[in-house]
């Protein structure tokens, strides 16, 4: 059986464990080389040809850092290794004329390479690291296969690509000016008034990049990729930030693209968006971090259940113990309960901007969501119960302890992980700690890592982790699953139902994931109104009436999916759509 040694140099510290995993190895008790330093790194380096695989480093490392992988026999030779005991890739995914491909998988598991590859930002190096690899060897490699040509067109400098990169927050420190100048230097396509109208960025277009929002800059991300001519367009997370008609749009635009006859890429967390993309999947597995698969090409409705699922039945590969499942829960009834919360009619005014909300109340171990356009207000709210903000009218009845996650995160801590949760968190080092808190969001990986260093999706994980461990009456969580993969998102969720109700508390969630939305909810509320200018925010009601609302509004309807009960997003105008319409049931027809 083939293996890999994988060292995470993160968590390695070899100063504080004087190299453990040397001095309890078998095999260098036996005089061999199965463990040696490297003298620039002073990390350890493991060989994994003399390895036996007996796991005794593994086990003994004080800090996790070591993963010894047996890798299943299926597997052939490996696209890319970034180097000695680190990250290895399997297999790239098939590009399709005219259609959008998407890839779905956990964070760390290769999907950001893959796009970096194909783009020609990281030349792959067929698992050899120590010399860089001809492109001559790489066509070889797949001779036979569509990317032989691919790879071929992409040395001669034949093909254009365009890459539109998760982390649009570094847009305004590599471009500057207005948006206007931005989008007009790129219209390679002709497309600037479709495309700026499509993304409703009339209203942004004279004001200046570095002053745009997370959901504004990702707009302008889209468009300024869509706009170039290219043949392979690659899009990674096009939707955070987006609020839920803001997703719709753009993946209008960007399958406008695969409509043409383009070649499109798409990365995507959000299940309900990635459905309504992408025409086919592949699926991502392994071990994030240490190595990632990539599946056979499906239909997007066969590949996403398949994911949910956690098994890959042509592959015979297993990838989950147990399948995600959603429930279909009846609308809540109304019941004569202790309010933890509540709040009269609340209203809040800025230059330019009126907010009014519904008198309402928070319930005992109530999970609450508030989802509407973005710039509408539902930050304004959260931040009104939280203390943060005071009403210009109304009160917030009933005074309680409010633990607030904000929208944007920016960590000007510079220790690391572990120390950083040694002065913010109460009870770090208890089991109840780690049960409740450090296992669902996987902190223990990112311990050793520096505050300053940790990707989107890992300062949020700590965020919700942090905010989640403060003794609190109601947890106030905004916008908590951007950058977090489908896993991370749907362990967040558990993670917050079962703290909320071993404490007899509530939470309150603002976000525009409709399946985590639906896999959270125990009542939502709907905020409507004029983005930027006013808004109104209902009571609290049950999901079902709450979706009703809303979507009705936007104009669109879901489904669920009869083999998982996932929600699915209907088409424009087909025939479930036009039903649930008339019936006036746009989230999900009643069984």
């Amino acid at each position: 059986m083939t293996r890999i040694s994988i060292l995470d140099h993160d968590r390695c510290q070899p100063k504080k464990c004087n190299y453990m995993c040397i001095e309890y190895c078998p095999g260098v008790r036996m005089e061999e080389d199965t463990i040696t330093i490297d003298p620039k790194t002073k990390k350890p380096i493991m060989s994994e040809e003399l390895c036996s695989g007996c796991g005794i480093c593994t086990n003994r490392c004080p800090f996790n850092a070591i993963s010894i992988i047996n890798l299943p026999e299926a597997l052939e030779d490996p696209i890319h290794r970034y180097g000695q005991n680190q990250f290895e890739l399997f297999g790239l995914p098939t590009i399709k004329d005219g259609s959008v491909v998407g890839l779905l998988g956990p964070n760390g598991i290769g999907k950001s390479t893959i796009i970096r590859i194909l783009s020609g930002e990281l030349k792959p190096n067929l698992g050899n690291f120590e010399e860089e690899t001809s492109w001559d060897d790489i066509t070889n490699f797949f001779k036979g296969n569509q990317l032989q040509n691919y790879f071929q067109k992409l040395s001669e400098g034949d093909l254009k690509v365009v890459h539109k990169p998760q982390m649009v927050d570094l847009l305004p420190k590599v471009v500057k000016g207005k948006v206007d100048d931005l989008l007009n230097s790129v219209d390679q396509r002709n497309r600037l008034d479709f495309v700026t109208s499509s993304l409703q960025l009339e209203t942004i277009m004279e004001r200046e990049i570095a002053n745009l929002s997370g959901g504004e800059l990702q707009r302008v991300a889209i468009a300024a990729a869509v706009l170039r001519d290219a043949d392979f367009y690659y899009f990674d997370e096009p939707t955070s930030w987006l609020d839920v008609r803001q997703r719709l749009y753009a993946i209008n635009v960007i399958r406008e693209l695969a409509e043409e006859g383009k070649s499109v890429l798409v990365i995507e967390h959000d299940l309900a968006a990635l459905d309504a993309i992408s025409d086919y999947i592949h699926i991502l597995y392994g071990q994030p971090g240490g190595y990632g698969v990539v599946s056979h090409m499906r239909g997007v409705r066969v590949g996403i259940n398949a994911y949910i699922n956690g098994f890959l039945r042509e592959e015979n590969v297993r990838f989950r113990k147990q399948p995600i499942e959603f429930h279909v829960r009846p609308p809540a009834t109304e019941v004569e309960a202790e309010a933890l919360c509540e709040y009269s009619s609340l209203e809040k005014s800025y230059d330019g901007f009126y907010l009014n909300v519904d008198e309402g109340l928070v319930q005992h171990d109530e999970i609450l969501t508030a989802f509407g356009p973005n710039g509408i207000g539902k930050t304004t709210f959260a931040k009104m119960l939280a203390g943060v903000e005071k009403p210009d009218e109304g009160k917030i009845k009933k005074k309680v302890k409010i633990s607030y996650k904000p929208q944007y995160l920016v960590s000007e801590y510079s220790g690391t992980v572990q120390e950083f949760l040694y002065t913010t968190a109460p009870h770090y080092g208890t089991n109840l700690f780690k049960t409740e808190i450090m296992r669902p969001f996987l902190l223990e990986e990112l311990l050793e890592k520096k505050m300053d260093e940790l990707s989107g999706g890992e300062l949020q994980r700590l965020s919700v982790a942090i905010s989640l461990s403060q003794e609190a009456d109601i947890y106030l969580f905004d916008e908590p699953t951007a950058y977090m993969d489908v896993e991370q998102r749907l362990r967040a969720a558990k993670a917050i139902r079962r703290v909320t109700e071993s404490r007899n508390a509530a939470a309150i969630i603002v976000d525009h994931d409709i399946v985590f939305i639906d896999y959270i909810s125990s009542r939502a509320m709907v905020f409507t109104g004029e983005p930027g200018v006013e808004g109104h925010a209902t009571s609290p009601m049950d999901l079902r009436s709450a979706m009703n609302k809303f979507l009705s509004e936007v104009g669109i309807t879901f489904r669920r999916d009869k083999e998982t009960r996932r929600p699915r997003v209907n088409k424009l105008d087909s025939y479930l759509d036009r039903e649930q319409k008339e019936k006036g049931e746009y989230y999900y027809l009643k069984s």
